[in-house]
Parts: structure tokens; C-alpha cells; sequence
């Protein structure tokens, strides 16, 4: 019984009396335990976007106790949001996403540093931007942005957990360079605008970005644990109408311009953007 006392003591010094409570849930799992929630404490995730997808996912990481999570975003909250980016209230309407977003982020949870990036990810600044973090989160709305996302993560070695949602369907994955397929390997080139009407024109309904935005929380929480088979070589699709999900297998493109043996691209592409979704 001594030596477990003296095992338990420097587990109360690296997590505070406020913590072992706010964390309980998750000091019992076997696959967290108290060495788990420290690792989540000195983990480090980004967000690209906080909207739709961003919202949910900040919310569940905040609560599961993320050490800082960093915010990329330039825009204003606006009415026409909150059907689906569930972080903002309507008295948010006109203000900095990002500071209403820290503002409900540590409301949740002191423990959480918030780190705020008030600029539109370029090929200048994406790389500088996503360096310090260990796990980058795409939560964007347009395909040029997801390809900077993916190319900058790929070139930086870090897992690129990737979401999409278009009307009542939406889609995640894993994107690891180091273990398996980039965004590239998948789709090597952004298609024609016309292609994909933005969501401002087509829809999408507000629960889907929070399904889909909750999946890209879990595949972080996954990673940074050690936990469980990532989405990596793996596309899940959603279905809200069916409420069906199905599977697909992405493989590693050999030919890939830039993640395969042979590649070309060697820094980031800014392709023109057109009307976000």
C-alpha cells in the first residue's frame, strides 16, 4: 500500500486537484489513464478555419484537455453562420471569429491555451504558421485551401486530418505523408470551379459539419494518444439522409508530385480561390 501511495503522489503534482476532477471520465479509460491526459496536455493542434467544421472540433479537443490549440482565421462572425458553426452565439454577430472563439474556448476550459492566427493561411505564411503545432486540423471550405493545407503539412511531416461537407453528405480522413496518402494522392489537382458549387448556392445541413467536425476531433484525440487505427489510407463518407456511412481505400499515389518517391513539387501552390462553401 506504501509504494502505491508514493506511485500516486507525482501523479497529483503533473495534473492539478482541478484537473483530476475536470478529466475523471477519461483517467479511468484504459487507453488514457493519467499518462494519456498528460500527453494531451503538452500536445498542440491547429485549426485551419474555425467555422462548420472548426467549431465542434475546438470544442470537444478544449474539453478533452489539449494543451493549445492554435486558431487560423480572418473573418467576422455573421447571422448566416449559426446554423452549423455552433462556437458562436447571435450576440457574436460582427465580431472577430477568432476572439469570440477564444472567448468560448477558455470559458470551456481555463486549462486550454488558445493561440490566435488572424490571417488567411498563404503560401507565404502556412508553413511559419504550422510548424509548432503536432497535428494539423483542415477545417476550410475550399479546394484551394485544402491543397495548401495538405501540401504544407506533407512538407512539414504532420498528419493533415481532413474534413469535408456538401448538402446532407460530408467526408474525413487522415492525410500522414510519413505513414500513407497525401490529399494529392487522392485528388492531384484541384477541379474547375463549376465542378463544386459552393454550399452558398447548393446548402448543407447544420448538423453535418458537426458530425463531421466531431470525427475530425476523435482522429486527433487518436493520434495524440497512440490510440485505436487512424483514418490514414482510409476515406470515410456520410450520409445524413440514409444515416449510412461506407468506406473507401485510398492508396498511396507512387506518382504522386508530392509525396511519392519521384516528386516535383517542393514548396506550396497558391491556386486562385473562388467562392467558399
Amino acid at each position: 500500500m506504501r509504494s502505491k501511495s508514493r506511485t500516486a503522489h507525482p501523479i497529483a503534482e503533473a495534473l492539478s486537484r482541478e484537473e483530476l476532477s475536470r478529466y475523471r471520465r477519461h483517467l479511468i479509460l484504459p487507453e488514457v489513464g493519467v499518462e494519456g491526459q498528460r500527453k494531451l496536455k503538452r500536445s498542440k493542434v491547429v485549426l485551419v478555419g474555425v467555422g462548420g467544421l472548426g467549431s465542434p472540433a475546438a470544442l470537444y479537443l478544449a474539453a478533452a484537455g489539449v494543451g493549445e490549440i492554435g486558431l487560423v482565421e480572418d473573418e467576422t462572425v455573421e447571422l448566416s453562420n449559426l446554423q452549423r458553426q455552433v462556437l458562436y452565439t447571435t450576440r457574436d454577430v460582427g465580431r472577430a471569429k477568432l476572439d469570440a472563439a477564444k472567448e468560448r474556448i477558455q470559458a470551456l476550459n481555463p486549462e486550454t491555451r488558445v493561440v490566435g492566427h488572424p490571417h488567411r493561411l498563404t503560401k507565404g505564411n502556412a508553413l511559419d504558421i504550422l510548424a509548432p503545432y503536432d497535428i494539423i486540423l483542415d477545417g476550410t471550405d475550399n479546394f484551394p485551401a485544402r491543397y495548401l493545407v495538405n501540401d504544407a503539412a506533407a512538407l512539414l511531416g504532420k498528419p493533415d486530418v481532413y474534413g469535408s461537407v456538401s448538402r446532407f453528405e460530408g467526408q474525413t480522413s487522415v492525410f500522414d505523408a510519413q505513414r500513407g496518402p497525401c490529399y494529392r494522392c487522392l485528388y492531384p489537382e484541384p477541379p474547375r470551379p463549376d465542378r463544386f458549387p459552393p454550399c452558398a448556392e447548393t446548402g448543407v445541413a447544420g448538423v453535418v459539419p458537426g458530425v463531421i467536425g466531431v470525427l475530425q476531433a476523435t482522429e486527433v484525440l487518436k493520434l495524440l494518444l497512440g490510440q485505436g487505427r487512424p483514418l490514414i489510407g482510409r476515406l470515410l463518407l456520410f450520409d445524413a439522409l440514409s444515416l449510412g456511412f461506407r468506406e473507401l481505400r485510398v492508396r498511396k499515389n507512387p506518382r504522386c508530385v508530392l509525396c511519392s518517391p519521384r516528386a516535383s513539387q517542393k514548396g506550396l501552390v497558391d491556386y486562385p480561390r473562388f467562392p467558399s462553401t
